[in-house]
């Protein structure tokens, strides 16, 4: 049916991604290349070897020429090898600083939107009605501490010390004597058969 809303679907492929993959598989192309030269170079070898046995010098000498040229395109290569490999890191380390910073800038963006709704003055206002409620509180303490006479003070002593005595209290002894646990009668076992025979002989 496709897309229903007519929304293109968003990929999530970046351009840095196709970028470092590009650079890889050019990279990958030139070790094929390397490989084949490098092949190239021990038949070639192997070659002039024989033809300085057959005894065809100056072929020998224009084929280790040929040889020569290939040894140097393949340094080449290497070089190229190294530069697309250095690029690819340089690529990847780039797009991880990228999301260090996005990170950071989504981080500073959350503190400041806490800062704007607790401001310095606000923490200020906050702490000093605070501390006027604690002002406040002790004003009612110190006021009912000193509204209570002197009987006052005993009555609430008093009060304590029997609340005190009710907690501590008790229950009575019995004045009664206990009385005795009387031992249950245990009934006699039956005597066994053959001791009554015996008993009647």
């Amino acid at each position: 049916m496709g897309n229903l809303f007519g929304r293109k679907k968003q990929s999530r492929v970046t351009d840095q991604d196709k970028a470092i993959l590009q650079l890889k598989q050019q990279r990958d192309k030139l070790k094929q290349y390397q490989k084949r030269i490098t092949q190239q170079l021990e038949r070639e070898r192997e070659i002039a070897r024989q033809l300085l046995r057959d005894g065809r010098k100056e072929r020998a000498k224009l084929l280790l020429k040929k040889k020569r040229y290939r040894e140097q395109l393949l340094d080449k290569t290497e070089n190229q090898i190294t530069s697309l490999e250095t690029m690819v890191q340089s690529i990847e380390f780039t797009q991880i600083e990228m999301k260090v910073i996005e990170g950071l800038k989504i981080g500073n963006e959350c503190l400041n939107k806490m800062h704007q709704v607790m401001s310095i003055e606000e923490v200020e206002r906050i702490l000093d009605e605070t501390q006027e409620a604690v002002d406040y509180q002790r004003q009612i303490d110190e006021l009912l501490a000193g509204s209570f006479t002197q009987e006052d003070e005993d009555a609430i002593l008093e009060e304590l010390d029997a609340i005190t005595q009710e907690q501590m209290e008790l229950p009575e002894v019995p004045s009664e004597p206990l009385p005795e646990k009387i031992p249950e009668k245990v009934p006699v076992k039956a005597r066994p058969r053959q001791a009554e025979l015996v008993a009647a002989s």
